[in-house]
């Protein structure tokens, strides 16, 4: 799988940043996963799936949860600006399984890893077309987008 670097970038307040660590080393042998909102481009609202395959190698949120959480975005009057999940084991770049299941191109893909010794344990990702292109994230103290 090639990785194109862009200079793009996403921004994430450092909450979200630090609750999305935390869920992924939660239960660190198997992937966590969930969606990011917020509003004018920043994401400051994490919401956490359920993992419906319980997998250290695939994740999967169920379409009547997937529904769900669009439903509380658009009642919130956030956007959807992201995706995250984790890899437990290995690198935390895009997996070709993952490139292949990318269904929102306008969407970052945030990829957690659980590891505590990992040297970059979040980082983000366009990918479209067959395509990942990694984001330069760019952590806002900021919370009061919600």
């Amino acid at each position: 799988m090639r990785v194109v670097r862009v200079a793009r970038v996403v921004r994430i307040v450092r909450a979200v940043l630090q609750q999305m660590l935390a869920e992924a080393r939660s239960i660190p042998e198997v992937e966590c996963c969930g969606l990011l909102a917020g509003r004018a481009e920043v994401i400051s609202v994490l919401l956490p799936a359920r993992q419906g395959l319980r997998s250290a190698s695939a994740y999967e949120i169920s379409p009547p949860e997937l529904f769900a959480l669009f439903r509380h975005m658009r009642d919130a009057g956030l956007e959807h600006l992201g995706i995250y999940h984790s890899h437990p084991r290995g690198d935390n770049s895009p997996s070709s399984r993952d490139v292949e299941l990318a269904y929102y191109p306008a969407a970052a893909y945030f990829i957690v890893s659980p590891q505590v010794d990992a040297l970059r344990p979040v980082r983000a990702f366009a990918i479209a077309d067959g395509r990942s292109e990694e984001l330069a994230i760019d952590v806002v103290d900021d919370d009061s987008r919600k």
